[in-house]
């Protein structure tokens, strides 16, 4: 039997506050100032990890850790990702390091393809990416360093526009800064047909962000 939950039911979940569903799991940043801290603070995940038998992925780097909580097993969020983003928070407490949700996102390739099937095959040959979900729209990178890329069937070419735009998933409660900044700094929006499930971005000369808030708030299981 699965125990796989929704967004909403990580979120509601007591003592998940320091983390946010975006895209690809549950994400949470870490801030430690300090190579040492950082790499304490990851012992002290290990160790966590290894007493309830599941793991994150985790990314060290000399200000902050990045932590991913995904169940793979199941390919979503479980209850043991509760339970760990608990742990893992109170580690994080008892050495005195202080979560920043705010820099909490997930980025994503978009390819446009009218022969989609050719075109997976190229960037997953050129970038060592293995298949994931059903292998037919998204690869992956095998070590999960790298962005997803998502390989997008349209009709036919559009030679007015770049065939490659970027999907960056935020907390909800992250993209009105997040769109304001980007206006600010001499964006516009593309189109708003989406929203405010996404919003399409275009830089000063044309190219794409999709900016999508992740719907923490949902009950859907995947």
């Amino acid at each position: 039997m699965s125990d796989a939950i929704s967004p909403k039911a990580f979120r509601e979940a007591g003592g998940t506050e320091d983390w946010r569903v975006v895209g690809d799991g549950a994400r949470a940043y870490f801030v430690t100032e300090s190579f040492a801290a950082g790499a304490a603070f990851v012992t002290a995940i290990q160790e966590r990890a290894d007493a309830v038998g599941h793991h994150p992925e985790v990314d060290l780097r000399y200000a902050g850790v990045g932590i991913r909580l995904l169940s793979h097993d199941i390919g979503d969020l479980s209850e043991r990702d509760v339970a760990l983003a608990r742990e893992i928070s109170e580690a994080a407490r008892e050495l005195g390091i202080r979560a920043n949700p705010s820099a909490v996102q997930s980025l994503q390739i978009a390819i446009d393809a009218v022969d989609r099937p050719a075109v997976l095959r190229f960037w997953q040959a050129v970038l060592a990416y293995e298949p994931w979900g059903d292998g037919e729209e998204d690869i992956s990178d095998p070590h999960r360093l790298g962005p997803n890329i998502w390989i997008q069937q349209i009709d036919a070419h559009r030679p007015e526009r770049n065939t490659i735009h970027v999907d960056l998933y935020v907390p909800r409660d992250q993209v009105e800064s997040r769109l304001a900044a980007a206006l600010a700094a001499g964006g516009r929006i593309a189109s708003d047909a989406g929203a405010p499930d996404w919003w399409t971005l275009a830089d000063p000369e044309g190219n794409e962000v999709d900016l999508a808030p992740w719907r923490d708030d949902s009950d859907w299981v995947g």
